[in-house]
């Protein structure tokens, strides 16, 4: 624990099992497809007595993405789309990590699909920190943040 007395202080590893980044997408400008990316890989070091040391960083392997259709999982991971073969990872880096209310954050970084790279920032919130039945300190946040696909190449 912290000074604050926070027991959200310290690294923080995501759980795979528990963690899901998902999308929607308009198809056709007549239809939403919904998917998310099934291989997610994380960190998050919080620092509540100095924010400015918090850091995170999220990594999604491109080929995990699941539409629940295959053929067309299949062509998002071709060249037309995210090119899984030469850019393999989709990665969040966080530059700055701001408290802005209880329980509130905002995440700010640098998100890279394939070979381009955008600042973001992720409005977060903290949802609880709990020990589970055996043990573990756990915490559960959410966050969305709507991204212009075009801007990295996803035509």
């Amino acid at each position: 624990m912290s000074e604050t007395g926070s027991p959200l202080s310290g690294d923080w590893e995501f759980d795979p099992t528990h963690t899901r980044v998902g999308f929607s997408a308009r198809h056709a400008m007549v239809t939403t497809v919904r998917g998310s990316f099934n291989d997610v890989q994380g960190y998050f070091h919080a620092d509540l007595d100095d924010m400015s040391k918090s850091s995170a960083r999220v990594t999604l392997k491109a080929a995990s993405i699941d539409t629940r259709n295959n053929d067309r999982d299949n062509h998002l991971r071709s060249a037309d789309f995210f090119d899984v073969e030469k850019f393999p990872d989709i990665t969040f880096e966080s530059t700055q990590i701001e408290e802005v209310g209880d329980g509130a954050y905002v995440v700010s970084g640098h998100l890279t699909i394939r070979d381009v790279t955008k600042p973001v920032t992720i409005p977060i919130e903290l949802l609880g920190v709990q020990t589970d039945a055996f043990g573990a300190l756990r915490a559960g946040f959410e966050g969305t943040r709507r991204i212009n696909r075009r801007d990295y190449g996803l035509e």
